[in-house]
């Protein structure tokens, strides 16, 4: 990530919810759904008929306690440190959790903000 001033650290950035991102839960774990098509005319046309107009995606128990995490208000950092009790004798979890904001991120999830 880069801001006018230079390179940050993703541990300093904060994950932001996207806003199409509905969370439902089924037992334990998170559920995000969102619209398979982003447009009303792209869905009434190309979505075959008995098909769900959504996309569901279950998380496992890791991913569901990163995504409870993010609020738009804590860093990544900060993620890693209060799931340090859920990760408790994980090999290297700092790093799962932060390539799982990554993809996040690049499942379009979650954008990347800065702390103000």
């Amino acid at each position: 990530m880069e801001t006018p001033e230079g390179k940050i650290s993703l541990l300093d950035a904060v994950p932001v919810r996207c806003g199409h991102i509905t969370t439902e839960w089924e037992g334990e774990c998170a559920v995000l759904t969102y619209p398979r098509f982003k447009y009303e005319w792209m869905r009434r046309f190309l979505l075959p008929k008995g098909m769900s107009p959504d996309i569901h995606v279950k998380l496992e128990e890791h991913g569901t306690a990163v995504w409870n995490m993010i609020d738009g208000r804590r860093t990544v950092r900060e993620i890693i440190s209060l799931l340090a009790e859920h990760f408790e004798g994980e090999e290297n979890y700092p790093s799962r959790v932060t390539t799982y904001v990554m993809q996040l991120r690049k499942d379009g999830f979650v954008q990347l903000t800065i702390k103000d």
